[in-house]
């Protein structure tokens, strides 16, 4: 119809007729669109060990951020009403339940629930799970937070995105802030759990102990399951055959669990802790956090974040919302939600001032950059469906007088430092002896 009009001619009074229909069917179309909503499924854990320390704190980012979007009070370049004028709907699923289940909330969010895009998923079980069924659906996702590599190292997506840096990031930075603080290292051990992150992350922090400290020993190599609560077994293996250093990527409650057992055991006095995803504990132990340990937040999150006028407002939003500071999950959260506000107000000027669809989401996010309040997420790997970005680790105190945990000594690690290029895989990165790293400390 549309292309019979534009190729008719008209006497002059139809010709006006007809641009005033035309305007009134804009106009038509602008109130549509103006009451149009963009739905997103948030997928975290609101139950089980993840949930007090991680996905709670994630979907709390999640509902403090949509809120300001919808009320338009983000800074620039995040200030139009929602996305590009849309109302943000949306619908909070709880991860716990394992990877089957996941499957099958995904396909609900997309054929039920009718979401134009989904954000979610902190466990890298679940991450491998779901992927391969939002590109099969050929409907848009975007992983938040997951730390395996091998999602797109193993695997080609159109529509699939991850808009944090994988696990070797977190890895190489804690062997490279051994060697910045000129940390004697002659043996380490080992603490993950017995899945894809804690493998993945045992693996890069072993590859990259060989290249900066090839002398260095490795003793203990534990490998509790998911969600195993109680650590003893694991503890006195630990004490038994201490090292120099002890290397742990655990999270969110098993974290808790084995600071508070292995604590008390003086395990944190005989070895050098080191955990590469340990600041989202620190507000819930307080005090019962050891000193001295040496932790990451899987980027520059948190009491590592650097100083801008981004971080500042999104500090303020969250700790006025939530009665805490934010850490590792609600910043991965928040760089999630800003790249995907922007890539859906790209995708739609580009179709015209029409709701983009899963294909125009992801030609708008593939290959983009933003600024997060950890800094600038750059789509860089994966032929542009993975992020890199800078991190930072640092060493614990505990602060009597503020009464919280403090962190100290921080290097700050650029993203060209500690993760690797577009044209190779991470353990071959690491193998090669970190080919073409740059600004590392």
């Amino acid at each position: 119809m549309a292309k019979h009009f534009r190729q008719t001619t008209f006497p002059p009074r139809r010709m006006g007729l007809r641009v005033l229909a035309a305007s009134a069917a804009l106009l038509a179309a602008g109130t549509l669109h103006a009451q149009e909503t963009f739905k997103i499924g948030v997928v975290s854990f609101l139950s089980g060990q993840a949930a007090e320390s991680f996905g709670i704190p994630a979907v709390n980012g999640a509902k403090a951020l949509v809120e300001a979007f919808n009320k338009g009070q983000a800074p620039a370049p995040y200030d139009k009403t929602g996305f590009g004028g849309m109302k943000i709907e949306a619908v909070y699923v709880d991860e716990a339940g394992g990877a089957t289940k996941q499957v099958q909330e995904l396909r609900n969010l997309y054929d039920r629930e009718k979401v134009d895009a989904v954000v979610g998923y902190v466990s890298s079980g679940d991450c491998l799970a779901v992927a391969p069924v939002a590109e099969e659906m050929k409907r848009f996702l975007i992983l938040y937070d997951c730390g395996t590599p091998r999602v797109f190292e193993d695997n080609k997506f159109n529509y699939v995105f991850r808009t944090a840096s994988h696990a070797t990031m977190d890895n190489v930075a804690l062997a490279r802030y051994l060697k910045a603080k000129g940390i004697k290292v002659n043996s380490y051990n080992m603490i993950n759990q017995d899945y894809a992150w804690g493998q993945d992350s045992k693996k890069d922090f072993a590859l990259s102990m060989d290249k900066l400290f090839p002398d260095a020993k490795a003793g203990q190599d534990q490998l509790p399951k998911f969600g195993a609560g109680q650590y003893g077994t694991e503890i006195s293996s630990l004490m038994s055959k201490t090292a120099d250093v002890t290397h742990s990527s655990l999270w969110g409650g098993d974290l808790q669990a084995f600071i508070l057992q292995a604590g008390p055991r003086g395990l944190f006095k005989r070895t050098q802790v080191l955990l590469s995803a340990g600041d989202h504990v620190l507000p819930g132990l307080g005090d019962k956090m050891p000193d001295g340990t040496i932790l990451g937040a899987r980027g520059a999150y948190g009491l590592m974040s650097p100083k801008s006028a981004l971080n500042d407002w999104w500090w303020k939003v969250y700790s006025d919302a939530n009665g805490v500071y934010p850490v590792q999950a609600p910043y991965r959260m928040a760089q999630a939600l800003l790249g995907l506000k922007l890539a859906v107000e790209k995708a739609t000027a580009a179709n015209g001032g029409k709701k983009p669809n899963s294909e125009q989401l992801a030609t708008a996010l593939k290959g983009s950059e933003w600024d997060s309040p950890a800094g600038k997420i750059r789509m860089a790997l994966a032929d542009g469906h993975q992020a890199i970005q800078e991190t930072a680790i640092g060493k614990t105190r505990y602060d009597a007088a503020k009464k919280m945990v403090v962190i100290d000594d921080i290097v700050r690690f650029p993203a060209e430092c500690v993760n690797p290029p577009s044209d190779m895989k991470s353990e071959d990165w690491i193998k090669s002896g970190f080919t073409g790293a740059k600004g590392c400390p």
